[in-house]
């Protein structure tokens, strides 16, 4: 071992002091792989050293295809316990993957209980364990222990119907489903998920994580299923909710503290036909607020929001569907005019980031404390700005607009997928047309679209460019690109997301078609020729400046000058 330490200094691998620590902690028994860690040398160039010192191939596990057949022929147990991964070699001879070349009775275990004779090979823990996670499911070993327990100590699969609510609360307060839920979670906020799904089916329980925007599948064992209830039950346990009460749907939080990350989790509990579903959303209070030059917009959108901004009293909105950062941008707003002059006073469900100087209050239904009660107390506080977290109802509106008439600024959201069509719905709700007229000062509709990740960004071939060219003509750019998909992106392509807007400033033109009760396609007429861009038209500002691709851009938005049955004739017209 002291050769390959000095042929390691020789090569520049560690220095002296590096090679020091080694041999002390070798000369004390430490296993040669735990001194390497300890001392700070890396674990890939280290593996590609030891496999070139002793003869051993080093791999990428990245392009191996796994099958869940082929996985079955190993004990799931010494694969999780041994940190070990069997692959086929391009010649068929079999090669066990670990980390630990000096570890031999691991592979001397694999051999045992397989009968089977392998090659040693090398490859990153980090890798191992990622593709055991991927192809074994997230909380393998977890699910290992469970299984062992429920043979040992009888824990039955749990009726969800069943009136045995003991044998229910013991069975969630299993050591292994407690870890199997808590590595649920941690993996959940390791991969940036903002949602976690878990779906009761027939013969499976399915678990995604919508990552980006976007769901992806996470791999659980299929035996995971016999234990649903008690996972389900757990969350419940944790969220404060009746697990006795199966029939009705349940909200409920979680607050966990992850790496010093305070995660604030809401819990939705669901009945279905198999069980129930839990939805658990992600919010991470520890997050870096956004400036308002972050959140994507273009220079004339931004500058225009500056300028809104800054006017003593009126209504600003901002539209888009649930998860489409409009809360984001609402605070991105707030910290850019707080300061020491104003008193800013928010009300929301639920407080998602906190705001140092911003009076803050956190809604409760139960208690009485709602959107609408809790902004008439608002005023009595004499705010100069109040943000609403969503108008809900024709109360909360009205109140918002005579909060903005009496010479207050007033933020808040609504669920409308354009900002015309935002006008149009406070008339539906029942406000006077001449009132939302002389209010509302500007709506900004938004969506959230997936950034390529820059590991793996590539041109799009003459093919590909090809159709889209004919499609979309000049509108596109010369070159586009898309995203290969690479371990840091998990494979999509993408990573991270950021935001198209649509800015839609409420002149005196838009003013008289509101009041004569115009239709949301004509005031979008209006808006469009006084320098509205679109959602889609935004979105293709981003291809400009190579952030997004095409794809993601048209399944995000819709194009409005274009409808369903264009599309229709052109197809026909092609066959």
């Amino acid at each position: 071992m002291n050769a390959i330490v000095n042929r390691m200094l020789d090569q520049g691998l560690i220095d002296e002091s590096a090679a020091r620590g080694i041999n002390g902690l070798l000369a004390e028994g430490e296993p040669p792989t735990r001194a390497f860690a300890v001392c700070g040398v890396a674990d890939e160039p280290l593996l590609r050293f030891l496999a070139r010192e002793l003869g051993l191939v080093f791999v990428e596990l990245e392009p191996y295809t796994f099958t869940r057949e082929f996985l079955a022929q190993f004990p799931a147990r010494i694969l999780l316990d041994k940190h070990i991964v069997p692959v086929q070699g391009d010649d068929g001879e079999l090669l066990a993957v670990t980390s630990d070349p000096f570890d031999t009775s691991a592979i001397d275990e694999l051999r045992l209980a397989t009968g089977r004779d392998y090659q040693v090979a090398l490859a990153p823990l980090a890798d191992i364990d990622r593709c055991i996670k991927k192809h074994l499911g997230v909380g393998a070993d977890t699910v290992q222990s469970m299984i062992s327990e429920a043979g040992d100590n009888g824990l039955q699969v749990i009726d969800t119907d069943a009136d045995d609510d003991m044998d229910l609360t013991e069975a969630a307060e299993g050591a292994s489903i407690i870890r199997f839920v808590n590595q649920i979670l941690t993996e959940a906020i390791e991969l940036r998920a903002t949602d976690v799904h878990i779906e009761p089916f027939e013969e499976s329980l399915r678990v995604r994580y919508r990552i980006d925007g976007v769901l992806q599948e996470a791999s659980i064992a299929a035996e995971v299923k016999q234990f649903q209830a008690a996972i389900v039950s757990r969350l419940k346990i944790l969220a404060k909710l009746d697990i006795a009460e199966k029939r009705i749907p349940q909200d409920g939080r979680i607050k966990i503290i992850i790496s010093g990350r305070e995660i604030d989790v809401r819990v939705s509990v669901i009945p279905m036909i198999y069980g129930e579903a839990v939805v658990l959303r992600l919010l991470d209070r520890s997050s870096v607020l956004l400036g308002m030059d972050k959140l994507g917009m273009s220079p004339r959108d931004l500058k225009i929001t500056e300028i809104i901004l800054e006017r003593p009293h009126g209504i600003i909105l901002v539209t888009g569907p649930t998860g489409s950062g409009k809360t984001t941008t609402l605070y991105a707003a707030l910290s850019h005019i707080n300061d020491i002059q104003r008193k800013i006073i928010t009300i929301e469900d639920p407080i998602e980031y906190q705001l140092h100087g911003i009076n803050q209050i956190q809604i409760s239904r139960k208690a009485g404390l709602t959107f609408a009660s809790g902004l008439r107390s608002i005023l009595r506080h004499d705010p100069d700005v109040v943000l609403v977290g969503e108008i809900r109802d024709s109360e909360t509106a009205e109140i918002a607009i005579q909060a903005s008439l009496t010479g207050h600024l007033v933020f808040s959201t609504l669920h409308t997928n354009d900002a015309p069509s935002a006008l149009t719905r406070l008339v539906d709700m029942g406000i006077e047309p001449y009132l939302v007229a002389s209010s509302l000062e500007a709506v900004l509709a938004q969506r959230l679209i997936r950034v390529i990740c820059k590991h793996c960004r590539e041109p799009l071939s003459a093919g590909e460019m090809a159709p889209l060219k004919r499609r979309f003509g000049d509108r596109l750019p010369e070159v586009l690109y898309k995203g290969r998909g690479c371990r840091q992106c998990q494979g999509t392509g993408y990573r991270g997301r950021i935001g198209i807007f649509e800015m839609m400033v409420v002149t005196d033109d838009v003013r008289s078609l509101i009041i004569e009760s115009a239709s949301a396609p004509e005031l979008r007429k209006v808006a469009v020729k006084q320098g509205m861009r679109s959602l889609r038209d935004d979105g293709f500002r981003h291809l400009n400046e190579e952030r997004s691709t095409i794809e993601e851009i048209l399944r995000v938005t819709k194009d409005e000058t274009f409808g369903l049955t264009d599309f229709v004739d052109q197809e026909l017209e092609k066959k």
